[in-house]
């Protein structure tokens, strides 16, 4: 089995989580597009509303996890369905309400980790207390949360996905 520990670098891990959202937000601006068909990813299939879904329950979940590690606590164990169910929700149209609640939603979301990450010390960041990946390995986890978001890609140009 390969190794999956994140791989880091020198970049702020604040604004890799940042930065995710960005990319995921600027993509979802062209999903109201979408002509309604999943789109294949791998064994997967993914809609806007799924790529939303994953990439808001992805920074939840580490985000209790890192708080939960900081509080001396164990983390509560992920229950989500993850990408591997479709839900009826992800099929429904992606309207311009769905773009601005993902925007209010996400961008809460990524300004919660970046004030976390930025009052962490570089020690405490790669230091992480419990067991798991390092705060910054979190952080840099999350940034590949791009995936599913490009796994719908930009529908300015076709208006359709697949």
């Amino acid at each position: 089995m390969a190794d999956e520990t994140p791989v880091t670098d020198d970049r702020d891990p604040a604004v890799v989580v940042t930065a995710m959202v960005d990319h995921v937000l600027a993509l979802a601006a062209t999903w109201t597009a979408w002509d309604g068909r999943p789109v294949a990813a791998g064994d997967r299939v993914y809609t806007p509303h799924k790529a939303i879904r994953r990439v808001t329950d992805h920074l939840i979940d580490h985000l209790a996890e890192l708080e939960a590690r900081l509080a001396g606590d164990r983390p509560i164990p992920d229950r989500w369905h993850a990408s591997a169910v479709t839900t009826p929700v992800d099929l429904a149209p992606f309207t311009d309400q769905d773009l601005d609640e993902a925007r209010s939603r996400l961008t809460r979301l990524a300004r919660i980790w970046a004030d976390r990450l930025n009052a962490l010390t570089p020690d405490r960041l790669d230091r992480s207390p419990g067991e798991g990946w390092s705060f910054r390995q979190l952080a840099f986890h999350l940034g590949e949360g791009v995936y599913y978001a490009d796994a719908v890609g930009d529908l300015s140009a076709t208006g359709a996905g697949g």
